[in-house]
């Protein structure tokens, strides 16, 4: 893993990092797009110092896992997903609990192969955020796709 110090973090769009919803909103819009590269600076750009991106799910051997990845982790893994086909990420909808400078949203998402076509997959974000330096920053994303045995609970689907 690299450390927070091996990559400066570029400037955020104050737009991206206004608000709670800003920043989820610039997150999903950021890894969102027709075939071929991201906006790899804007990316970053929402991600606290030594941030962490963890999906987890059902492995080929049949049992669960995760993986810990760091900013420049995730975008490696990523490249080949987006160099492959579009990748559409879409919020359905969000329940957020904030205290202080801290907030904990639980994104669900659908993925889609054209901007309005149909999911592929459909998982839930747990999104930490802090509220630091006059701005909103990602701590960590943590996911879990759904899947035969681990449904959406209807509480996390839109109303």
């Amino acid at each position: 893993m690299n450390s927070p110090e091996e990559h400066s973090i570029p400037t955020a769009r104050p737009e991206d990092v206004a608000s709670v919803d800003a920043i989820i909103t610039a997150m999903y819009a950021s890894i969102s797009g027709p075939r071929g590269e991201r906006d790899w600076d804007r990316i970053r750009s929402l991600h606290l110092p030594g941030s962490r991106l963890i999906p987890t799910g059902m492995r080929a051997n049949g049992e669960r896992g995760l993986r810990i990845l760091d900013i420049e982790g995730w975008i490696e893994g990523a490249r080949p997903l987006f160099a492959a086909g579009p990748f559409y990420e879409v919020e359905i909808a969000r329940r957020t609990d904030r205290f202080g400078n801290i907030a904990q949203a639980f994104s669900t998402y659908e993925a889609r192969h054209e901007e309005n076509g149909p999911a592929f997959m459909t998982g839930i974000n747990s999104i930490q955020l802090l509220h630091k330096d006059g701005r909103w920053w990602v701590v960590n994303v943590f996911w879990d796709n759904a899947g035969p045995g681990n449904p959406i609970p209807a509480d996390y689907l839109p109303a």
